[in-house]
């Protein structure tokens, strides 16, 4: 076997294509958009470049076959943040052989060594949380727009070097049918009830503020986990901005406690369900015609929660649930006009204690 740096537009247009051989079979996995897995690796699109580095590399048999692929990223604020330097590694795609698998783990090790990294999280993104994150170990159906999808035996691969379990991420889905259970529906009463608190969700016309809700929670609620480094304006703007041609605005929701923005729950429609698998990689004419018929008639089934967050003040008040419950009961009582069916709750993140 070799491996080749990712170094020349050949080499890249190989690493992007290699999914499709291992996946050929399995009708569950969707292919992404090209652009948005080349994004990652492109210096002038991802501003992470300012503050960090990635490297990617390419898995050959003897025979000449790609059968592997990783890329391996740091940045100074994340790697920082943790106890020991940590940098990541991902858009990990492998054949079932430890033997490839080990020399994929290896040199992306080795490079985040020579980086001055202590320690490598995995697979992960060099990039934003609710894109390319976590490992698949449970529920191996058709995944949300930007969710890993990965093959079983990956897990073994992975747990063989030596990877351990550092936080469990979840993913829930509820059918917009039937009716919230009596318990949440009851405290969610209690919290909607409660003198200063509101729930709303945004307007089209209100993106722009939306934006700046969002960094402002953020900043709050998720920068004292590890990895996480505070979001600038740019970045949220550029979040809104992406989202904007597939946003339902019913799906972006805040909580407010007298008139000031404490806590969001941002869900999209699934726009694999919208276009994705139905491209194969590129949008161009035809890609924004479905993704225009789809919307038109309704066809996406899915609003998937992206990120979830109450400022530290606010948890444990149950704000979280009158937050979640209120969305629920506008998505349900308005299901005959949006057309969604279920409703995905994605990156409920567990801290295993080490």
């Amino acid at each position: 076997m070799k491996i080749k740096k990712v170094d020349t537009p050949a080499l890249a247009k190989i690493f992007l294509e290699i999914p499709l051989s291992l996946y050929a079979s399995d009708k569950n996995y969707i292919q992404p958009l090209n652009e948005d897995v080349e994004s990652v690796f492109d210096r002038q699109k991802n501003g992470l470049f300012a503050i960090g580095d990635c490297c990617r590399w390419v898995l050959f048999d003897s025979h000449g076959k790609a059968i592997g692929r990783i890329a391996a990223f740091f940045d100074t604020i994340s790697a920082k943040s943790y106890a020991q330097p940590t940098g990541g590694c991902g858009f990990f795609e492998c054949i079932n052989d430890q033997e490839a698998a080990f020399a994929l783990f290896d040199v992306a090790k080795e490079w985040l060594k020579q980086q001055g990294m202590e320690a490598m999280d995995g697979p992960i993104n060099f990039g934003s949380r609710e894109r390319w994150w976590g490992l698949l170990v449970d529920g191996f159906v058709e995944p949300c727009y930007c969710s890993n999808y990965n093959p079983p035996f990956y897990q073994t691969l992975f747990e063989a070097y030596g990877f351990q379990t550092y936080f469990k991420q979840y993913t829930y889905r509820r059918l917009t049918d039937g009716n919230i259970d009596d318990r949440y529906a009851a405290k969610a009463k209690r919290v909607l009830g409660m003198k200063g608190y509101h729930f709303d969700h945004v307007k089209r016309h209100e993106l722009d503020r939306a934006a700046r809700q969002f960094r402002m929670i953020y900043n709050k609620a998720w920068v004292n986990h590890d990895g996480v480094g505070k979001m600038t304006e740019e970045q949220a703007n550029k979040l809104m901005k992406n989202l904007k041609p597939i946003v339902d605005p019913i799906g972006l929701w805040f909580a407010y406690y007298e008139g000031e923005p404490v806590g969001f729950f941002i869900s999209i429609p699934d726009v694999n369900q919208l276009l994705v698998k139905y491209v194969k990689g590129k949008i161009g004419l035809r890609g924004l015609f479905v993704l225009l018929w789809n919307k038109w008639f309704k066809r996406c089934k899915t609003l998937f929660g992206i990120v979830f967050g109450i400022v530290p003040e606010h948890q444990r008040k149950g704000v979280e649930v009158g937050l979640v419950m209120e969305s629920a009961r506008v998505f349900i009582n308005k299901k005959a006009k949006t057309g969604y069916a279920e409703l995905q709750m994605n990156w409920i993140a567990i801290l295993i204690p080490r």
